[in-house]
């Protein structure tokens, strides 16, 4: 009986958080357009997930912000997304690239964006450079996420870019905690200080930047529990992921 309990309790605790509201909990307001490589994926105006300008027309995200029954928009070069800025660009998207062992789990979560016109490149939106070997960050390290939205568990959206550091947990202790959640050759995971904050419920596709080189891809957290220490947050991998990524891109 107490196994079973247990069971129930670890899936209503740990199922995935949507891709609805991307937020960092805590943290603080970015310098304006000092992450030109931000994307803010929209359905019909309304912010759902993050993204990350890889090349002047491919974004990386989550495979799971993906929803087929609606044009997604990515706005690039935004800081305030309540303001007509005029940095900003809104670009359609022409091919939505999931990684082809993606199923709807934890598990191969990314796809990668074909934007039907290239960004025009400038102080405000520029790609940032994917990892040029395999090799994984080591543990302790300061790493930064950024995104829009919930600026707490249960508090509102933020209009403006925020950010704060996490730092690279051991993925043995990962895997401890998430058990068959968490899959440690294609995910990161990380510890935060509660009172700098960090991700939370919906910051999906976002950036997980180690010594200024681009590491990882939001992933998930505890459901609406983003705040609790106990539960490390989980980023895709982008080593494992680099081949393919690589072989899409060059179509």
């Amino acid at each position: 009986m107490i196994q079973t309990i247990s069971i129930i309790f670890f899936f209503q605790l740990f199922s995935l958080n949507g891709a609805t509201e991307s937020g960092i909990f805590g943290g603080k307001v970015s310098k304006p357009h000092s992450r030109p490589y931000m994307a803010s994926l929209q359905f019909y105006g309304h912010h759902s997930c993050g993204g990350i300008l890889v090349r002047d027309d491919f974004v990386l995200t989550s495979a799971h912000c993906n929803d087929s029954t609606m044009a997604m928009m990515v706005v690039l070069g935004a800081h305030d997304r309540s303001k007509k800025e005029k940095s900003q660009q809104n670009l359609q998207v022409a091919d939505y690239f999931t990684h082809p062992e993606y199923v709807g789990q934890h598990d191969y979560d990314i796809m990668l964006l074909k934007l039907k016109n290239k960004a025009k490149l400038n102080k405000y939106v520029k790609p940032i450079g994917l990892p040029k070997k395999q090799k994984n960050p080591p543990s302790k390290v300061a790493c930064v996420v950024a995104g829009w939205g919930r600026t707490a568990v249960n508090g509102p959206a933020s209009d403006v870019l925020r950010e704060t550091t996490e730092k690279i947990e051991l993925p043995e202790e990962c895997k401890r905690i998430w058990q068959e959640y968490f899959f440690t050759n294609q995910m990161i995971c990380t510890r935060f200080d509660k009172k700098k904050g960090g991700i939370c419920q919906g910051d999906s596709g976002g950036p997980l930047i180690c010594k200024s080189k681009l590491q990882g891809i939001t992933a998930y957290t505890a459901e609406n529990d983003c705040d609790n220490t106990e539960y490390p947050h989980v980023f895709m991998n982008l080593h494992f992921f680099l081949p393919w990524i690589k072989k899409t891109m060059q179509g």
